[in-house]
């Protein structure tokens, strides 16, 4: 299992290593901000409050999986990608870490990350978690956002509010790879 975790960890190092603002970034940087918001991921303890929840087409052609709108409050879940991602577990035979369902689910839960990452308090404690500092002056800092560190800690909140065996960050990548080359036939 700590295979696993570690590959996982590998994949959120890429994510944050392919973001245009990490060029040239130390690679032990990308890999604690990775591990800093996984884990600050993990631990989230999102309020589950009332999200209208719109399932429509269109995700695979525009990329989505799903996608969470602030106003009004919304999460918008593209069925067609989700059943092509149910399609792909079992074609790679990927059950024992996605169970039958748990797409939809990941993808809500993700969604509900996202929404709960745009809270003040809970971005300037996840800010604060990754300290990268924008300025300094004396003992005072300004934490600055890091680029892609709040989706590898939505995915993190979905693998362990859904009980997942790899994150989520796998299969979409798996997905996107498959829906590319899909496209290019």
């Amino acid at each position: 299992m700590t295979g696993d975790r570690d590959e996982d960890l590998d994949l959120a190092v890429r994510l944050l290593a392919g973001t245009p603002t990490h060029e040239g970034r130390d690679p032990l940087m990308l890999r604690h901000w990775a591990s800093t918001a996984e884990e600050f991921g993990s631990r989230m303890a999102p309020d589950p409050g009332p999200v209208r929840v719109v399932e429509q087409d269109g995700g695979l052609a525009a990329g989505l999986l799903a996608r969470y709108r602030s106003r009004p409050p919304v999460v918008e879940i593209y069925v067609d990608t989700v059943d092509r991602a149910e399609r792909l577990i079992a074609e790679r035979d990927w059950r024992h870490w996605y169970p039958e369902g748990s797409v939809r689910a990941a993808a809500l839960a993700h969604e509900q990350a996202h929404a709960w990452l745009h809270h003040a308090h809970v971005r300037a404690e996840f800010k604060r978690a990754l300290g990268h500092t924008a300025l300094r002056l004396g003992r005072r800092r300004l934490y600055a956002h890091v680029a892609g560190a709040d989706e590898l800690a939505a995915h993190a909140y979905a693998r362990a509010a859904c009980g997942l065996g790899r994150s989520p960050l796998l299969l979409t990548e798996a997905l996107a790879a498959a829906v590319s080359c899909e496209s290019e036939k």
